[in-house]
């Protein structure tokens, strides 16, 4: 944890609760240990789509599919969500999941390697969510700077990986050393690579918060 535990519990005890289906899924989700967005990135997000209003939504990381319902409730009512998921065992779980919700006509799910997925698609989306392989981040980073229209958003979860992105590579486990490297390229890619201007932010295991300038 990045942030202060007592300040996080204390954030999330004002929170008032996601729809009846979001917390059928996340107490899902939880009791089988697939991982989903925490709380308070919960909160931002559902906070960022009500300002920002998008119509065109991609997501790279379905897990079961719970931030893709999310941002689905957080949408105009004539908003989609495309939403990308190479693991097999999960894809059935979000669909079914999607269906529950009746999200069915308004959430795509993409099932395969989002490497071979990005290249295919066209159009410009207002918004994307990244929340994936966490060492594939930067080589995402080339297909979502095509695919985001100039004014876009791009949102990037979990990128200080519970603090250790801050350590020297040495300092690191080696078997985590190859990821260490990535996501501090990739951020350097976010931060000085002359396409979006980004905030990173200490919320959760770190956002990163971008635009992409006109």
């Amino acid at each position: 944890m990045i942030v202060d535990e007592r300040i996080v519990t204390f954030i999330n005890s004002m929170e008032t609760g996601n729809s009846e289906i979001l917390e059928q899924i996340e107490g899902e989700a939880l009791g089988a240990n697939v991982p989903i967005i925490r709380k308070e990135m919960q909160s931002f997000l559902k906070v960022l789509l009500m300002i920002l209003k998008p119509m065109n939504v991609l997501e790279v990381g379905t897990a079961v599919g719970f931030s893709a319902v999310l941002m689905s409730e957080c949408m105009p009512a004539n908003g989609r969500v495309t939403t990308i998921e190479n693991y097999e065992k999960r894809i059935p779980v979000a669909r079914e999941n999607f269906r529950r919700a009746g999200k069915e006509d308004v959430i795509t799910l993409l099932a395969g390697d989002a490497m071979e997925i990005l290249p295919t698609l066209a159009g410009e989306y207002d918004f994307i969510f990244m929340d994936a392989a966490k060492g594939q981040y930067v080589h995402f980073l080339p297909q979502v700077q095509r695919l985001l229209r100039s004014g876009g958003v791009l949102l990037s979860d979990n990128v200080m990986q519970d603090g250790t992105v801050v350590e020297s590579r040495f300092a690191v486990e080696r078997r985590d050393r190859t990821i260490h490297a990535r996501m501090r390229e990739y951020l350097y890619g976010l931060k000085r690579g002359g396409v979006f201007e980004t905030s990173i932010l200490p919320l959760g295991d770190g956002v990163a918060l971008s635009v992409k300038k006109g």
